[in-house]
């Protein structure tokens, strides 16, 4: 196969290489053009074969079904690193000037795609690949057990968002991190596998790789993650603080001085802090009566009412949108995901979908990448370009649909809400900051540092334990409820470290842009208030998004965010937001300690 490629690009470049005398920078763009023909039409075949592989892998997971996956993720890496991809690429940038942008742009993917699996080192990037499939095996097959009975876990999500009985909540918890037991060896020779690639096309590290998709260096994208935390650290302490008092009267114990035990939080990871607020909206109640279907639906209806297509027909016979029962044969990967199976018009969603508050929000935003891969699907983006202005951009479009999905006068024109319903709007501003100034805590604190840690200082994995629960301590303020087993793997916990590697600040990314993106909408195009602001119905929306959507990666992020809002990237509108909260949690928290 290597050489079959090897030959093919030789051919197409010599063909180019060959072509009458010109001047250089038309020659130049010739022999780039001509190579990017035959690479985007073999790429897009090839991620179809293994989008496809990894789809079935994932929805009725087997040993089967990951024999197809590896041989069709090592078929794709071995294209995109073949050694004849690396030097023609590299010897096209070395002409940069003469290149077209959207050229240039095109070769600089095709060498980040080259880093995942140089073929300069073949066994190294085929042990990757295996390990990779090994690992979303043993992540998509693990049952969880609580009290020795098998479990989901949506029923562990489900005891630490409504029970009131610490001792069945520790259990809970503790149950959702014994899946990092079996993770952790297969996270460890994954770190030293994605690290040798990385190195081999002289990045400094797999983290470093990850971010320069950015263009950006990996200090660059520190400084950024750390100037969100420092914009934000502020209003963090006063919610914590509030939150630490709030639970010690739920669970009727003595508020902690500083840190909060993991398992009083709503979430397995502390990530996000949603259910505490007394009077916020909660829409269980209102949808307990829906189907699984409708919630889709009414994603669908929400971005058809602002000018977008239906969903293609195959979109509701391929995806897998609602639960598997947890004892039942067939095993599924639990994680909510879009998939954009050919670079084109296949695209599907892995859902476990029920109707509740939570599900919601999730449709609309799972909804929100599978129109972003709509939008940018059409002749004008190379294959190669047909994804997000940077990666956090998908995240936002998402994220946008689920801040819209929550508001009151959207909740109300589609029916959840009742006309006359009256809402505490103090209370869903809590709960919304509760839900977004945490994450950032998380994605740009625990999550980013710790995924830094792990491939640019090679820490070894007898340090994972200590320092997970360091960063845990200092950036979200949260300790677990007792001693942590030194052995275990309670970062491995975490979906995205083992699949979705060195990319967390996507979504610490995408949750400063939407608040910019929101702002924009309801103030300068619909002349609304961002907190009551309606989408549903606005062809003029539709428009600003789909501008941005139908670019795909053809023009660098920072430009497309700037033309969108007028500013680079801030956590201003985020601020201004949350503003009003300030007064308030200064008069509830008068007289009682504020940090850790």
């Amino acid at each position: 196969m290597q050489t079959l490629f090897a030959l093919g690009y030789g051919f197409a470049f010599a063909l180019a290489q060959a072509a009458p005398s010109a001047p250089a920078p038309n020659a130049t763009t010739r022999a780039a053009n001509d190579f990017l023909h035959f690479f985007n039409s073999i790429y897009l075949g090839l991620t179809r074969v293994a989008s496809e592989a990894e789809w079935v892998a994932s929805t009725d997971v087997g040993d089967a079904h990951d024999a197809a996956r590896t041989a069709a993720d090592t078929a794709l890496a071995v294209f995109q690193g073949d050694k004849n991809v690396i030097e023609t690429t590299r010897s096209l940038l070395g002409k940069r000037k003469q290149l077209p942008p959207l050229l240039a742009r095109q070769l600089d993917k095709v060498i980040l795609g080259a880093a995942e699996g140089p073929g300069t080192i073949p066994d190294v990037t085929a042990a990757r690949v295996a390990a990779e499939s090994a690992q979303s095996s043993t992540m998509n097959g693990y049952t969880f057990k609580l009290d020795g009975k098998p479990v989901t876990a949506n029923d562990l999500d489900d005891i630490l968002q409504k029970s009131r009985d610490l001792a069945q909540r520790r259990r809970a918890w503790e149950a959702s991190k014994e899946i990092g037991r079996p993770l952790k060896p297969g996270l460890e020779k994954l770190q030293k596998l994605r690290n040798q690639v990385a190195r081999e096309l002289k990045f400094a590290s797999f983290n470093a790789l990850q971010v320069a998709d950015y263009d950006m260096t990996e200090q660059e994208m520190m400084d950024l993650l750390d100037g969100f935390l420092t914009d934000t650290r502020p209003l963090y302490v006063k919610l914590h603080a509030w939150v630490r008092s709030k639970l010690a009267e739920r669970y009727r114990q003595p508020a902690p001085k500083g840190l909060i035990p993991a398992h009083w939080i709503t979430n397995r990871w502390a990530q996000q802090w949603t259910g505490i607020v007394e009077g916020a909206a909660d829409l269980d109640p209102l949808l307990k009566d829906k189907t699984a279907e409708w919630i889709v639906k009414s994603g669908e209806r929400f971005y058809v009412s602002m000018g977008f297509p239906p969903l293609p027909k195959t979109f509701w016979e391929k995806s897998d949108l609602y639960p598997v029962p947890a004892a039942g044969k067939r095993k599924k990967n639990q994680h909510a995901s879009a998939w954009h199976i050919d670079l084109d018009r296949d695209v599907r969603s892995l859902m476990s979908v029920k109707p509740n508050d939570q599900w919601w929000g999730t449709a609309h935003h799972e909804l929100g990448h599978i129109y972003y891969y709509i939008s940018y699907s059409r002749p004008e983006v190379p294959p190669i370009l047909r994804r997000g202005a940077n990666r956090a951009f998908h995240e936002t479009v998402g994220d946008l649909a689920a801040i819209a999905s929550k508001q009151v006068p959207y909740l109300k024109a589609v029916g959840v809400l009742p006309q006359a319903a009256k809402i505490d709007m103090r209370a869903a501003l809590l709960d919304e900051a509760l839900e977004t100034i945490p994450f950032l805590a998380w994605s740009a604190g625990t999550m980013s540092h710790f995924e830094r840690d792990l491939y640019s200082e090679d820490l070894k994995a007898s340090e994972w334990q200590r320092r997970w629960w360091e960063l845990v301590a200092k950036y979200q303020g949260v300790e677990p409820p007792g001693p942590r087993p030194a052995d275990a793997c309670d970062a491995c916990t975490k979906t995205h470290i083992n699949d979705d590697p060195a990319q967390y600040y996507d979504y610490a990314m995408d949750f400063v842009i939407k608040y910019q993106l929101h702002d924009h909408i309801c103030k300068k195009i619909l002349k609304q208030d961002p907190h009551t602001c309606n989408y549903y119905g606005s062809k003029a929306v539709g428009n600003f998004l789909r501008k941005i959507l139908e670019q795909g990666a053809m023009r660098p992020w920072r430009d497309v965010i700037r033309e969108a809002t007028g500013e680079p990237v801030s956590t201003r509108a985020l601020r201004e937001y949350f503003a009003a909260l300030d007064p308030w949690l200064d008069g509830e928290l008068k007289g009682k300690p504020v940090g850790w």
